[in-house]
């Protein structure tokens, strides 16, 4: 295969002109000290806020009288607390729930931080005026300060961080300061998260026996090894996300999917991407499509001649992939069974909270940083993701850490979190502001290599699942695929859980739930609200639906398994499964 990479022109980068260069090194410096946020989105929101806040004098008055009200209520308690007054501070947050609580201080300390809490939400929300995408934003910052002010994250004003360094003399703060010392030491010099080394790729995770088959400058393509004599017909086809690593869908053997839709009766094919370096750069979506879903349905098609494929795409990869179903539609050949997208967004118009990090100044914050760098770093958007629930992914892992001394034990899915990857500079820049910022591919102006993209040409039967607490791709915005497309053969599926833990359920999981509707038709849509009231319940991991869909569209009389690769046709086993590109 050409390296069609190597040769195509670039596209323009700051370093071609002096001056472009120093805008965005100096953009990439700012960002770099802002974490990657932009910070004139937030400025220029809490100019507005405050430009109407001034032009409003009686709510000023109001806001002022309100504070001041609030102010008295937390003295007054306070006041009567530390007279030995027994009070309950009433605060809802778990992390004030323990009889400690509401005892003085801490009791008063709590009340204060109620009065705070709830005065700032009067004080952002009764201002007119301000545009939506602003108040999101100051609501952000909001929370940001908030969590930075609760008392239940500090040693002095944490009553039951107290009575733990009182109880262990202070053993509990020495682990901490150890802990600290070893994840500086880590960040400065690299290496492994601790715990990951109970999680190694190919002995504990990944380790669904098979072969890389193919292998070109982005991929490397695994055919997993047949359970038995015979499988099911059509080939599936996975292609992951390439912002994570391709075994979230082969981690502990009871928590495979691979495994379980090999033990199933089915050939596995799973796409694991390269990660890419400063040298890849100018790698596009294009390059994604041809060296990525297109080379591996190539060969495929060559190790499992004559068959159509079951084609199933993750998070952004679900996005690739129907746009590579929506090119092959084009064709009277088309050589796709069926489409299946997991917390996938073809239609960006509604992204959700992290539609706080997709406006021009944040795209172009990241931009400066990619172009100095070439790639965006896995951090930056893990960074990003944690601020968003930043109680449950910053603070409560650093108190656990340093202040109790308690290294939080791993799981298989945590393990894989923690093996990040890189994004080209090119590709991440087309795909956020062409999908994300101006939602092309659901308006229908999305070209690739000239060719318009139109998913309303996918009329092969689809299976999209949804999860119901995604931050990542809120399930109503994954919902809005049935009305891009055209297939009269098309089920939503709305299981529990997040993004990553509601997609890797297993395939017994008691603690899970999920809803199944299905179109026979290709024109009429729910809404979310109508989804929920039409759909049918189950309890239970979504798999066995799944798979138990699979199998009915797929050809009823099983067939001998195939061989791994095909060596006569030029695709000979390289190596074993997991291969070489998911170790970089």
């Amino acid at each position: 295969m050409s390296n069609a990479v190597a040769t195509r022109p670039r596209t323009e980068r700051a370093g071609e002109d002096p001056v472009l260069l120093l805008a965005h090194n100096l953009r990439a410096q700012l960002a770099s000290v802002s974490g990657g946020l932009a910070t004139d989105d937030y400025l220029r929101a809490w100019w507005e806020w405050w430009l109407s806040l001034a032009a409003h004098p009686t709510t000023q008055w109001m806001m002022l009288q309100e504070g001041l009200e609030r102010a008295a209520d937390s003295w007054q308690f306070a006041l009567s607390a530390a007279a030995g007054k027994p009070l309950a501070h009433e605060h809802p947050d778990p992390h004030f729930k323990a009889d400690g609580w509401n005892q003085f201080p801490y009791n008063a300390l709590v009340r204060s931080y109620g009065n705070i809490e709830q005065w700032s939400e009067q004080l952002l929300g009764g201002t007119a005026g301000i545009s939506s995408e602003n108040t999101q934003r100051l609501e952000f910052m909001r929370r940001q300060l908030l969590e930075t002010l609760s008392p239940a994250h500090y040693l002095a004003t944490n009553p039951e961080l107290i009575e733990q360094t009182r109880a262990e003399a202070g053993a509990n703060l020495l682990r901490g300061w150890q802990h600290w010392l070893e994840d500086a030491q880590r960040m400065l010099g690299g290496g492994a998260a601790p715990g990951t080394e109970a999680f190694r790729v190919g002995e504990q995770l990944a380790i669904t026996p098979g072969k890389v088959v193919m292998r070109n400058e982005l991929i490397e393509l695994i055919q997993y090894a047949p359970q038995g004599a015979s499988v099911y017909a059509e080939p599936i086809l996975i292609t992951p996300a390439w912002i994570m690593k391709y075994y979230v869908l082969d981690l502990s053997p009871h928590n495979s999917l691979v495994k379980y839709l090999v033990e199933q009766g089915h050939t596995v094919f799973m796409i694991s991407w390269r990660n890419p370096e400063a040298r890849d750069r100018e790698l596009g979506m294009d390059d994604y499509l041809r060296l990525g879903v297109h080379a591996a349905l190539e060969t495929i098609q060559t190790i499992v001649p004559g068959r159509r494929i079951h084609s199933v795409g993750y998070c952004i990869g679900g996005t690739l992939l129907s746009i590579a179903a929506a090119q092959l539609a084009r064709s009277a050949s088309n050589i796709l069974a069926s489409v299946t997208l997991l917390a996938a967004q073809t239609d960006f118009s509604a992204p959700g909270e992290l539609s706080l990090f997709i406006t021009p100044s944040q795209l172009g914050a990241l931009d400066a940083l990619m172009q100095r760098d070439g790639v965006l770093a896995s951090e930056r958007m893990g960074a990003a993701f944690a601020l968003l629930r930043s109680s449950d992914l910053i603070w409560d892992p650093a108190i656990k850490t340093y202040l109790r001394g308690e290294r939080s034990k791993l799981n298989d899915l945590m393990a894989w979190n923690a093996d990040g990857t890189r994004m080209p500079c090119r590709m991440h820049s087309e795909y956020l502001n062409r999908l994300y910022l101006h939602n092309e591919l659901a308006n229908g102006s999305f070209t690739i290599d000239g060719q318009p993209i139109d998913l309303r040409r996918i009329n092969v039967p689809m299976f999209v699942v949804g999860t119901e607490t995604d931050h990542v791709a809120p399930w109503p915005s994954v919902l809005k695929t049935r009305a891009l497309t055209r297939s009269e053969d098309f089920t939503f599926l709305l299981t529990s859980g997040g993004h990553n833990a509601g997609i890797v359920s297993g395939p017994v999981h008691p603690k899970r739930r999920h809803r199944i509707y299905q179109w026979n038709d290709n024109h009429s849509t729910l809404s979310p609200a109508e989804y929920e009231q039409a759909a049918q319940m189950h309890s239970g991991s979504w798999w066995p639906s799944w798979q138990g869909w699979l199998a009915a569209h797929s050809s009823s009389e099983q067939q001998s398994a195939p061989q791994l690769g095909n060596s006569a046709a030029g695709y000979p086993p390289l190596c074993a499964a997991p291969g070489g590109y998911v170790h970089g």
